[in-house]
């Protein structure tokens, strides 16, 4: 059954990949489908938990601590973007890995962890730097947004690069694991 959803994918993508075929590298394109789509249901997953689970309101966890909606919301849209990345990535963007399917989502927890860290650093980092020049409050929104798309951008290159030579790693010599067993 993975199979044969794992050939509709990859049918799909590549089907959207033959005029980029020239520009875009085929494991390059899949990796920019695959995490452009998980991303926008991350962002769907995460407005709509917003919206009409956490009503915009604080969320109780437990005694006194109380957590911000929007921090809920990330929680929940986390939940369910990160296997489906790590599913995305392992089957279809790089299944002639050599690596073991416990190794490689050990791995792609580190590093998807260490992102989440160097963007909220970045993003810190970046306000900081904004701060130092009053004259650009009036255009705060935009600058963060600003911003923030570049903070995307230069985590998405990174992601890329350490998922492809460390996450899900390709090692001379050795034959893929099978990755239609759904077994992690």
């Amino acid at each position: 059954m993975l199979t044969k959803v794992r050939h509709i994918i990859v049918g799909i993508i590549d089907f959207f990949h033959r005029p980029f075929a020239r520009v875009i590298p085929t494991t390059t394109f899949r990796y920019l489908f695959c995490g452009g789509s998980n991303t926008v249901l991350s962002i769907l997953i995460y407005s709509l938990s917003l919206k009409f689970i956490f009503l915009d309101q604080k969320v109780h966890v437990a005694g006194n601590l109380n957590i911000a909606a929007s921090v809920a919301a990330y929680v929940v849209a986390f939940c369910i973007s990160f296997p489906i990345g790590f599913t995305l990535s392992r089957h279809i963007v790089f299944p002639e890995s050599t690596l073991h399917g416990r190794v490689q989502f050990f791995r792609y927890a580190i590093v998807t962890l260490s992102f989440i860290l160097l963007t909220y650093l970045l993003i810190k980092a970046f306000d900081k730097g904004l701060e130092l020049i009053p004259s650009l409050n009036e255009s705060y929104a935009l600058l963060h947004t600003v911003t923030y798309t570049l903070i995307n951008i230069i985590i998405a290159i990174l992601s890329y690069i350490s998922q492809r030579k460390f996450t899900f790693k390709v090692i001379p010599g050795e034959v893929a694991v099978d990755t239609s067993n759904t077994n992690l």
